[in-house]
């Protein structure tokens, strides 16, 4: 089983994968084929039954190959999507990359035409014909990409290599008696034996069961997922027993027959058998949990899995139930513990819902339920829990997605689902979905044609997101419907917005004045309303402006007004785009040292948001800082580093265009600075590296000088980083590193863009000069020695 690693920053990183809660079990052979498959093939689909392993086979080789592939290893996970039309939009965010103005299919071909990297594609059996024709988009737009698939049947394209994924390797029933320790190396029975140790500490395979043991793995055809929940049966049975009603169970099934059931059915046997071995209640909520998408945590179950046969209070103890029935998989998140179902599991569930006639009944309590969250999350935005509610509905972005559907066609009408998705305009703006965003607010808004306040803040927020977009005639007329509703509607609160929004379109076309008095209009209604959130996004453009006009004073006093309001409601992102506007003021002033301390603070914030726009204007202003310092190197780097942002956000400055004279004047005094050459191949080396490596960079210390710098150093390389730098200081090619220390020459050519970057050095030259200094400094005597 897997769960989901989770880190409070979601940016750019190169291996977004899941991490092995539970030891990988065999499929040597397996995982050898798959990689010899993707040295040959673009595409390889791994096929075979549910429960036979192939997400967990995949994920394993993405693991083994993560350094073969520069630009990274993605995973998309499309179980839980059932709406072809999102796909593209699916794989978009699986990659990170903010949302665009333009097509999803798109920004995907664009992102990837010159990437090395690996995407998998994981459960693709329900939409098989969209992931073929996405594949096949792909793999003509990107030379350099290979793309891994799971699904029950080959996607059918010309460069697919199918590879069917069989059950794990089985004791032979035929031949003689092997000894013990060979039948505990057998795949089957190690799975079965270490996950009943899991449940059942004092499990060990002897020879007194030994047989019992071989019999249920082979009854279970060797399918991990049957295998691991017959395991778990253990806790309240003998292997003997879970035998015997295996046998029975079967037995039933196949109707008298002697004839070995075929795989699909024995594993439809053990889930009926599980279901069966639950109470009603059990049943009840593993059937109403399959309804959720990508999880759910204890509140969401006690709220919408309660009722017509469970009660409340007993959720909790139905969710152990289920937990240790290995039904629900717990998950570990900054949020809280959160519960996933197994695809092939919330599939039988789904059916079994759908049986029952409580399907629409449970679809509306769910839908009611995230139009609720999404409400209390708005209305809870501005103080010290936002971190906390931007996080949690990035988790439940699935389940939003989900109910958001309901609600455009549920029994509330279009308005309900209208409201909902302007509620969680925070989070198309933070996360990757500001695309998404604008789309669910169109459907809205095409078929909620009411001039209510309903309508106009759709109008607005729908505005924001497009400006966000670089689309400045969509949100110009967006703007001016909500303005004129907003009239019509004497609010206050709508035409605050219109104005604030107005204003940066003001400030993009230049005409700076204009947007200081709507921005002044902004804050003037905003205050008036006590709406806390659009002071503060008032004060922050007001800084902006005012600071490039000219007028210090005014920018500076916009700018602690909007700290102050901030840190009396102990509110993290807006204060962290008030720093970003300080800074940028303090920059122009001349005072670097605090115009860096402001940034650097900015910049923590939105790194643990995974806010790439915020990301992207912080990093801007420490390279024009940088630049300023006459640190060109460092400026060049970061220019690099921004190519990625800004890729991810879909424009660059996006929002903030009137900044844009900045970045020119700094790209242009850095190269020639540097040189082309080596302006050249210091922003490549920021382009190249991780995000989240980039971000640590950028917020590391100013660097050590004297003696212990060396040292340091060192400390910062692996062991292989280190046995590479010597090799360079011997004079060694990368071919020769490769031979010699029998890796490929693209690994070595890796290593060493990370042992540069590290160092912050520019050329073999300095590694060369560099570790010849360390072996120097190791050989001395100590002093006093």
């Amino acid at each position: 089983m897997t769960a989901v690693t989770t880190t409070t920053f979601k940016g750019q990183r190169t291996n977004r994968l899941p991490a092995e809660v539970t030891s990988f079990i065999g499929r040597r052979h397996e995982v050898a084929e798959v990689k010899r498959l993707l040295a040959a093939s673009r595409t390889v689909t791994l096929t075979g039954v549910g429960g036979v392993g192939k997400t967990r086979l995949a994920l394993r080789v993405a693991q083994e190959l993560r350094r073969a592939f520069r630009d990274g290893v993605w995973l998309a996970e499309l179980a839980s999507l059932h709406q072809p039309g999102l796909l593209a939009e699916t794989v978009v965010e699986a990659l990170e990359i903010r949302g665009h103005a333009t097509p999803p299919i798109d920004v995907l071909t664009g992102h990837l035409h010159d990437k090395h990297a690996l995407l998998i594609l994981d459960n693709c059996e329900h939409l098989v014909h969209e992931c073929a024709v996405l594949a096949e988009t792909l793999l003509r737009a990107a030379p350099d990409l290979r793309i891994l698939a799971t699904s029950r049947q080959a996607l059918g394209i010309p460069s697919e290599q199918a590879m069917p994924v069989p059950p794990l390797h089985l004791p032979d029933g035929q031949t003689p008696r092997s000894s013990l320790a060979t039948l505990a190396q057998t795949d089957a029975v190690r799975l079965f034996t270490e996950r009943a140790r899991a449940v059942l500490p004092t499990f060990a395979l002897t020879e007194d069961n030994r047989e019992v043991i071989a019999r249920i793995v082979r009854r279970l055809d060797g399918l991990p997922l049957g295998i691991e929940l017959a395991a778990v049966r253990l806790r309240a049975l003998s292997a003997q027993q879970l035998l015997d009603r295996l046998d029975d169970r079967f037995r039933l099934l196949n109707a008298g027959s002697r004839a070995e059931l075929p795989r699909h059915q024995t594993l439809r046997a053990l889930i009926d058998w599980s279901y069966a071995l639950c109470s009603d209640e059990e049943r009840l909520l593993w059937e109403r949990a399959s309804a959720f998408a990508g999880g759910l945590d204890l509140e969401a179950a006690e709220t919408i899995c309660s009722g017509r046969g469970i009660d409340r209070h007993d959720i909790v103890h139905l969710v152990i139930g289920l937990v240790d029935k290995s039904v629900l998989t717990r998950e570990d998140h900054p949020c809280g513990v959160r519960y996933r179902m197994l695809d092939t599991l919330s599939a039988y569930g789904r059916e079994r819902l759908a049986a029952s006639g409580q399907q629409d009944w449970l679809r509306e309590r769910h839908a009611g339920y995230y139009r609720d969250l999404a409400a209390r999350a708005r209305a809870d935005l501005f103080g010290p829990r936002q971190v906390h509610w931007l996080t949690r509905l990035h988790l439940e972005h699935a389940n939003l997605r989900t109910a958001l559907e309901q609600s455009y066609t549920g029994p509330d009408g279009a308005r309900a689902g209208l409201t909902m998705a302007t509620d969680l305009l925070y989070h198309w703006t933070t996360s990757y979905y500001p695309a998404e965003g604008r789309r669910w607010l169109q459907q809205g808004l095409a078929a909620c044609d009411v001039p209510d306040d309903v309508r106009a803040c759709a109008l607005w927020a729908g505005g924001w997101l497009a400006i966000i977009q670089a689309d400045e005639p969509a949100a110009t007329t967006m703007l001016h419907d909500s303005r004129r509703a907003g009239e019509r509607l004497h609010d206050q609160h709508v035409l605050g917005y219109v104005a604030l929004f107005s204003g940066m379109i003001a400030m993009k076309e230049g005409r700076t004045a204009e947007a200081i008095t709507l921005y002044e209009q902004a804050l003037a209604r905003h205050q008036a309303f006590g709406d806390p959130a659009g002071t503060a996004l008032s004060l922050i453009r007001l800084t902006l402006a005012y600071s490039h006009a000219g007028d210090t004073p005014s920018a500076v006093a916009a700018g602690e007004r909007c700290l102050a309001l901030c840190e009396s409601h102990h509110e993290s992102w807006h204060r962290a785009y008030a720093m970003m506007a300080l800074g940028i003021q303090a920059w122009r002033q001349g005072d670097l040292r605090r115009a860096t301390n402001l940034q650097r603070k900015a910049l923590t914030v939105t790194r643990s948001l995974g806010d790439y726009l915020g990301i992207g204007i912080t990093v801007e202003a420490l390279a024009w800082i940088s630049a300023t310092q006459r640190r060109h190197q460092r400026a060049a780097r970061l220019l690099g580093i921004l190519q990625t942002v800004w890729a991810s956000v879909g424009a660059p400055l996006s929002g903030y265009g009137h900044l844009a004279g900045h970045h020119d004047a700094c790209e242009q005094d850095t190269r020639q600075a540097l040189g082309e050459d080596t302006y050249s191949a210091a922003v490549r080396r920021g382009a190249r590296m991780p995000l989240d490596e980039a971000l640590a960079y950028i917020l590391q210390e100013e660097p050590l000088t004297g003696r212990g710098k060396g040292r340091q150093r060192l400390d910062r390389l692996t062991r292989r980083e280190s046995e590479i730098a010597h090799l360079v200081a011997r004079g060694l090619t990368n071919k020769e590193i490769g031979a010699c220390l029998v890796i490929s020459q693209r690994t070595a050519e890796g290593h060493i863009e990370h042992i540069l970057t590290k160092l912050g050095f520019s050329s073999r030259s300095q590694i060369a000069a560099w570790a010849g200094e360390q072996a120097r400094t190791q050989d001395r005597p100590a002093a006093g020695g």
